[in-house]
């Protein structure tokens, strides 16, 4: 009944080459979200390969319809130990993005796990299979070594992430009482680097929309109608280009945050931002006054996804008669979110673009969310796993990315730890997507010592 313990058996479990044969039969399951034809796989996946492996470990678990119509279920579990116990909940996603098959390279298929070098490759292996299934082996690594937890747990897989989560705010709302707890602690997105375990406590919100300039009906011959008609692609650009400058700094008032604090900067200070998985950061792009993990993660970003105007394949001399982009704002706490189309709107009717419509995307983001590098459970968590790991751990009050952080803190009202488990480089939302085994054998074993350390007596209440 040893901390010690806890750590080597969850260590032999990834010597042994268990945790790839259970990261294989996970990756299997061909949970795209995204596709409504593989809808029957969500559920499979939650019946087949979470609901056993949880009540194996002694957790009572229910399946729940979605209160969204058409959106995948979500699956509950609870272990309760005792009343004056500590209860942590986690949380996992089994969907994945789309497989895009066609893209992977050759030896390589999203549904089938493939392991080279130091790399294992598969759909969910990142994002998000292998994450929490790293959690659910350490807490039963916990309960091997010391025959029980010491602390209630409750657990939350839900399968429409991808998607943005739907029904999953309003699922909360519903089973508040069911879902109460001490914190959450789970897991998702990259390590700042690999080798060092890495903690942040919210994330990134975001907003996805369209600009549409669209004039008229059919393109028309350029040498007949050039100089007489109003070209769509260059209004389009031209209204783009008052939004921020040339350096990519947001003139949009609202858009800029008021949130960047002294005990952020502190908190940022000191963090590296480029790594070898990863493109070369560019020095002289984004807010001038700012360091660039600032920018990242302490700040708003307005990014131009995609761009059309007549047909790029095949282009013909022709003035098209309409231009799309679709644009995405990645925005930290101290920005309005219910403002952020209609400060847009202002924008672009001052700078004279009223021809210029804003078609905001069906799917939402996450709204930002970050907890105070400081709180007493972020402290726990950080002594925690450098104890284990044998380095500090890399810091971040919020990830740069979005994820539903906001349901655990505004709805449940619970401080929010999350600890990442994979890297920058692991191609997430992109063909070939992988983990790194070493960084999966780490996690592994950080895990088992912070559940270890939760049911030890100390944990913050």
């Amino acid at each position: 009944m040893t901390r010690d313990a806890a750590i080597e058996t969850i260590s032999e479990y990834f010597d042994a080459g268990r945790f790839q044969a259970d990261l294989s039969d996970l990756v299997g399951y061909q949970t795209e979200s995204q596709n409504p034809d593989q809808a029957p796989e969500l559920l499979r996946y939650l019946q087949q390969a979470m609901q056993p492996r949880l009540e194996a470990m002694g957790f009572t678990c229910t399946l729940h319809d979605n209160p969204a119509k058409g959106a995948g279920p979500i699956l509950t579990a609870e272990r309760h130990e005792g009343d004056d116990l500590p209860t942590v909940l986690s949380y996992g996603h089994g969907d994945v993005i789309r497989a895009q098959t066609d893209q992977w390279r050759d030896g390589l298929h999203p549904f089938t796990l493939v392991e080279e070098g130091e790399r294992l490759y598969g759909r969910g292996t990142a994002d998000n299979k292998g994450q929490h299934l790293i959690n659910i082996a350490a807490l039963q690594a916990v309960i091997a070594a010391r025959g029980r937890l010491c602390f209630n747990c409750k657990m939350v897989i839900e399968t429409g992430e991808e998607t943005g989560s739907p029904g999953l705010h309003d699922f909360f709302a519903a089973h508040k009482d069911a879902l109460s707890a001490d914190v959450l602690i789970a897991s998702d997105g990259p390590r700042l680097q690999p080798g060092t375990p890495t903690l942040f406590m919210g994330s990134r919100g975001g907003v996805t929309f369209d600009l549409l300039v669209d004039l008229r009906e059919g393109a028309h011959h350029s040498g007949n109608w050039g100089g007489l008609l109003a070209d769509p692609a260059m209004i389009l650009a031209q209204a783009l280009a008052t939004i921020t400058d040339a350096r990519g700094q947001i003139n949009i008032p609202e858009w800029r945050p008021d949130s960047l604090s002294n005990s952020v900067r502190a908190a940022l200070a000191d963090l590296p931002i480029q790594s070898d998985d990863g493109p070369a950061i560019d020095p002289d792009w984004g807010e001038e006054e700012l360091t660039p993990c600032e920018r990242a993660y302490g700040w708003n970003s307005f990014a131009i996804l995609a761009m059309k105007s007549g047909v790029p394949e095949a282009p013909v001399n022709a003035i098209s008669a309409h231009a799309r982009a679709t644009c995405q704002l990645r925005y930290v706490v101290g920005t309005t979110p219910e403002d952020i189309v209609p400060a847009l709107r202002r924008h672009l009717d001052a700078q004279g673009f009223e021809a210029v419509q804003i078609v905001p995307h069906d799917r939402g983001f996450f709204r930002a969310t970050r907890l105070d590098p400081d709180h007493p459970w972020v402290r726990f968590a950080a002594a925690s796993l450098q104890d284990t790991a044998g380095q500090a751990p890399h810091i971040l009050p919020n990830l740069a990315g979005s994820l539903p952080n906001d349901a655990f803190a505004e709805i449940l009202g619970l401080p929010t730890v999350w600890v990442p488990h994979s890297y920058r480089g692991c191609s997430q939302h992109a063909p070939d997507e992988h983990v790194l085994k070493p960084v999966c054998r780490d996690a592994l074993r950080v895990m088992a010592g912070l559940f270890w350390d939760v049911g030890a007596g100390h944990a913050p209440r």
